[in-house]
């Protein structure tokens, strides 16, 4: 009888330490993305980034001594796994070229606009990695890549100010910019 009880105790305890350990936690996982009809495909990393542009002074963006521009800060758009091959398919292509969509600056109409937050008088340059400059709704230049690649398309941007005419706003901003990818 007393191995009984001594039985039925530890068959207790150990059933409540399974019980204790069956659930220390949950939770749940979204995987999103797309599949695209291109040649390449893009790291995922490289589809939603922030660029941080820093705190740049009101001084040196409306200096008239230097270019009244912010350090250029390089980003990149990484893409994986390209396959070239022959027919008339996207998939074809060995060539790739971005256009920037975004608001248009009333200082500069190539530039992109400081749209969000109560900073003003300046805007957003892009530039191409070989230092030419990005207009914002125009394709850049067409960038080769092989089989197999993986392509980084680097860019830099930076801010500018108005060459002195405009008055600079100091202030927090946000500039929204989508890109799209076109294969040849």
């Amino acid at each position: 009888m007393q191995l009984n009880k001594i039985m039925m105790a530890a068959v207790l305890s150990l059933s409540a330490v399974s019980v204790a350990h069956a659930n220390q936690g949950q939770g749940d996982i979204l995987f999103t993305g797309s599949i695209v009809d291109a040649p390449c495909s893009i790291a995922a990393d490289s589809i939603d980034q922030t660029v941080s542009l820093g705190a740049i002074s009101n001084a040196a963006l409306s200096a008239n001594t230097n270019t009244g521009e912010s350090t250029p800060m390089p980003f990149t758009i990484q893409l994986e796994n390209c396959i070239v091959t022959t027919g008339t398919t996207p998939a074809s292509a060995s060539k790739v070229q971005v256009t920037f969509q975004g608001a248009s600056s009333a200082y500069d109409a190539d530039s992109l606009a400081l749209v969000g937050g109560n900073a003003a008088g300046a805007y957003i340059l892009l530039k191409q990695a070989d230092g030419k400059k990005v207009k914002v709704g125009t394709a850049t230049t067409l960038q080769q890549f092989t089989d197999g690649a993986s392509p980084a398309l680097t860019f830099t941007a930076s801010l500018k100010g108005n060459g002195g005419t405009a008055v600079i706003t100091p202030g927090s901003f946000s500039v929204p910019v989508q890109f799209q990818l076109a294969y040849q």
